[in-house]
């Protein structure tokens, strides 16, 4: 490979503050969906629940729906711009079910109104213009 054909990374003094918010963010959102799978594949195949086999596939079904976050966050911490994407999809898909958590009262108020804090708070950080300037070069 040679120096003209290598993949374009940013170096980390590169990378302004919203990029590295916005890109962990993300990560966490996909590590918390991933980890949300991985406990539905466990929990199906140690317990004794009639609904054996639609947990184990909600699991898997959610732990795969919890890497494309996650490879996207490291993406934009390497500097490619196909990860601001699936980045701002992921966060953007926060604020319903911030609305629907903070519609069930009790706890889950707290809960969504954290998951809302997030999702605007990542996609603000994405679409900054810094992010967009380091992504996509000067325009």
């Amino acid at each position: 490979m040679t120096v003209e054909s290598a993949p374009a990374t940013t170096s980390a003094p590169d990378r302004p503050v919203p990029l590295l918010v916005g890109a962990g963010i993300t990560a966490l959102e996909g590590a918390a969906m991933a980890g949300w799978g991985i406990y539905d594949l466990v929990s199906g195949f140690a317990g004794d629940d009639a609904a054996f086999g639609r947990t184990e596939m909600g699991g898997a079904v959610l732990l795969l729906m919890g890497l494309l976050p996650l490879l996207a966050g490291r993406g934009l911490l390497r500097g490619q711009k196909w990860g601001r994407s699936p980045a701002v999809l992921t966060n953007s898909i926060c604020l319903p079910v911030a609305y629907y958590m903070w519609q069930s009262g009790g706890a889950m108020v707290a809960v969504g109104a954290a998951i809302g804090v997030l999702g605007l708070v990542g996609i603000v950080a994405l679409l900054n213009p810094r992010v967009t300037a380091v992504l996509y070069g000067e325009q």
